[in-house]
């Protein structure tokens, strides 16, 4: 920690006496993930560490690259805690210039490929955000135009020339970047959560908590330099990025390979070409993997190692996925941005690897199950996971007012997710108190799409819930009572939200429209009856 260090504006700090216990129990080694990372990519150096397409880049070239990157973005008036929102789908891009923020102390606020300027507007508004990366050059011009924080909107194109110097010779800027004291105890990145209002939170991770992440998570999996990871979820999520992700994979001196589709005559061909040995996934898509013609006649005898994570992974998708890939164990692992990852391991008993998500993976992991007034359940019981520890955030960014609801007064996090407690002392997932939907593993919102919704001129009231898909494991249904004479279809209501600039994996898929709703006893929409009188078969619509 800098002698100097004044906590960033809008950033909850960790109180003192646990900052100085994780200190002083090794979780926190008072490193920038620069200062990690640019000792690995010289100690590592013609190793192959990213595969991309047929573009291999080494450790060294990694190193370089981000250091080009560095000066290229200093060159442009970037800086120490500036707010840059990146705004990237998978390539080395996005990788190059994460670990190019980080030598300059230039804070990424990781945003999803699919968000739109509905997203993009907050991000940058809440932040203050100096500068914008984006693959869109539509959202560029409009965002670009709409907020006079933004000193620098940055186009793809841009970004891949200046990581091979092309930029930089046109500039005239010297491919070595300024040294900048960073502060272990500042930001890397602000990551998104799937919060349960319109307002999406972002999520401060520090230098010394997110490594210590990683380092955790690594613990958990047999990573060593002959392992290679296939990436195919998006960059921007905390599990392929750090859990232990892209971050721990490189951090072993292994390699990773990128893919940019999750469709499955594209990720066999990767595990076969590269010997992949670990992949990270949701269980939406093992199931659409295993279920495709492009998997028979596969050779995935090199992979060791599934990890599952964002649903519940239900046995017998797991058992096709043992069947699948002989090699490999079936990892099951329950975490959340704002930090506590459980995980199952190798040497669990059965009963543990099968039914449950596993231990937390830190000592200092402080976990309990509460009911709705605060107070710890009995063992056996449902309660809602309430946790701190060395590497959960103390507040989420900008938002003193939730903050206030969801920790308690000694520091501890409501997730809002229903846990319970195995006989083995591992956790069981139940379900969520939060009102959300869980599409595959993405968090929507409700309370965000009902008030677009609601903006619709045939719209009197809304209430959006979540109906069960086999594949998906929830997609979301829109129950909307309309205006006197009024009626609405699934198409037109997604065109309206579109023109709102909504992401596209947030449309309602079903559309319910209802002369009123069912009332609980306090005369709030009862969403408990709506759910029921929805569980009826009813064909998936098809996604406008």
């Amino acid at each position: 920690m800098l002698a100097d260090h004044v906590p960033l504006d809008g950033v909850v700090p960790y109180p003192p006496e646990f900052a100085a216990r994780y200190r002083a129990r090794g979780y926190w080694r008072d490193e920038t993930i620069d200062e990690v990372f640019s000792a690995l990519f010289q100690r590592h150096g013609d190793r192959p560490a990213l595969l991309w397409g047929d573009e291999v880049i080494s450790y060294r070239e990694l190193g370089r690259q981000a250091a080009a990157l560095a000066a290229w973005l200093h060159h442009l008036g970037l800086g120490r805690r500036d707010r840059l929102v990146v705004h990237l789908p998978n390539s080395p891009e996005f990788l190059v210039l994460y670990f190019a923020c980080q030598k300059l102390g230039v804070i990424p606020i990781l945003a999803l490929a699919p968000h739109r300027r509905h997203e993009i507007d907050h991000f940058v508004a809440l932040t203050g955000a100096a500068g914008y990366v984006t693959a869109d050059p539509e959202l560029a011009r409009v965002v670009g135009a709409a907020h006079p924080s933004l000193r620098q909107v940055v186009g793809l194109d841009e970004l891949a020339a200046a990581r091979v110097d092309a930029a930089l010779r046109a500039a005239g800027v010297a491919p070595h970047p300024p040294s900048v004291p960073v502060d272990p105890d500042d930001p890397c990145a602000l990551l998104l959560s799937g919060g349960t209002t319109g307002i999406p939170k972002l999520i401060p991770r520090t230098h010394n908590d997110y490594l210590y992440n990683t380092r955790a998570a690594m613990a958990v999996q047999a990573i060593g330099e002959a392992s290679v990871q296939l990436c195919v979820l998006p960059l921007a999520h905390n599990m392929p990025l750090a859990c232990p992700g892209v971050q721990g994979f490189l951090m072993a001196g292994a390699r990773v390979v990128i893919g940019a589709s999750t469709r499955a005559e594209a990720v066999f061909p990767l595990v076969e070409r590269h010997r992949v040995t670990h992949i990270g996934a949701v269980p939406a898509l093992y199931i659409r993997w295993l279920s495709d013609p492009a998997a028979r006649g596969r050779d995935l005898h090199s992979v060791r190692l599934l990890q599952s994570g964002g649903q519940r992974l239900q046995p017998e998708v797991r058992r096709r996925m043992a069947d699948a890939f002989p090699n490999a164990f079936v990892q099951e692992n329950f975490g959340m941005s704002e930090g506590t990852l459980f995980f199952t391991r190798p040497t669990d008993p059965e009963a543990v690897r099968m039914e449950t998500v596993g231990f937390p993976v830190s000592p200092d992991d402080e976990v309990r199950l509460t009911d709705e007034d605060g107070r710890e359940v009995e063992d056996g019981e449902a309660g809602e996971l309430t946790v701190r520890g060395p590497y959960t955030l103390r507040g989420y960014y900008r938002v003193p007012d939730y903050n206030r609801r969801v920790f308690t007064p000694d520091g501890f996090y409501r997730s809002g997710d229903l846990l319970r407690r195995h006989p083995s002392g591992a956790f069981l997932v139940e379900g969520r108190i939060k009102d959300l939907v869980n599409r595959g593993g993405e968090k929507i919102s409700c309370e965000e799409v009902e008030n677009l919704i609601l903006t619709h001129p045939q719209v009197r009231n809304v209430a959006c819930v979540a109906v069960p898909d086999p594949v998906l494991g929830e997609r979301m249904c829109a129950c909307v009572v309309c205006g006197p004479g009024g009626g609405l279809s699934l198409a037109e209501l997604a065109e309206h939200l579109l023109g709102l600039g909504v992401a596209k994996y947030k449309l309602p898929e079903r559309l319910e429209v209802m002369d009123a709703f069912p009332l609980s006893p306090f005369g709030k929409v009862s969403k408990k009856a709506l759910v029921a009188g929805l569980a009826a078969p009813a064909a998936p619509a098809a996604r406008p």
